[in-house]
């Protein structure tokens, strides 16, 4: 009797460690990280723009990031603002990066990233001088969808186009429309995803 007894507080035991209990939140949480340098095609100031940066986040439970990232001008735009000097464009951005991500075991997946934060803008002449124009800082949003590509399990690279939002934008020769538009952006993420 006793060792039908032990056999079954045993069996008791067994199966109520291998359940697992219901909860309204799960306590638990998987984390990860990556960062990411990152090219953007885009229109400023009616003309194309690369974007030059880097971006990294932590991954929660695989399906949220929180992180940051940064942006600037790679290449030369003029300004359009007529001085005796041609001038050109200094631009940049960056701010905190909210993203969800879908169904990232499979080998093609989606994100939505969201960037809120904001820029500067200022003008240099053609050999790299300060202009006397005062720079001005805006305050920017920029949605984008992206479709990821699992290379490996610590390397993913993502194609996504966006639209940067700019705001408060008090620069001579410079609108808002100007500064802002559609983005075209290629991210090569390393991390533990």
């Amino acid at each position: 009797m006793r060792l039908v007894l032990v056999m079954a507080v045993g069996v008791f035991m067994a199966v109520s460690a291998s359940a697992q209990e219901e909860t309204l939140l799960d306590t638990e949480i998987e984390s990860g990280g990556f960062g990411a340098p990152v090219v953007k095609l885009t229109q400023i100031n009616d003309e194309v723009g690369i974007l030059a940066g880097v971006r990294g986040g932590w991954i929660i439970n695989r399906r949220l990031s929180i992180g940051a990232g940064g942006y600037g001008l790679a290449n030369s735009i003029d300004a359009g603002v007529t001085t005796p000097d041609t001038l050109e464009l200094e631009f940049g951005y960056g701010g905190l990066e909210l993203e969800f991500i879908g169904f990232s075991d499979r080998l093609f997946h989606y994100t939505f990233t969201a960037l809120i934060g904001g820029g500067s803008v200022s003008f240099r002449d053609t050999e790299g001088n300060e202009s006397d124009i005062k720079s001005d800082a805006f305050f920017v949003a920029e949605p984008t969808a992206n479709v990821v590509l699992n290379v490996t399990s610590f390397f993913r690279i993502a194609l996504g186009a966006g639209y940067r939002l700019v705001w408060d934008v008090d620069t001579p020769g410079l609108t808002q429309e100007e500064l802002g538009g559609p983005t075209a952006t290629l991210t090569f993420k390393f991390g533990q995803f």
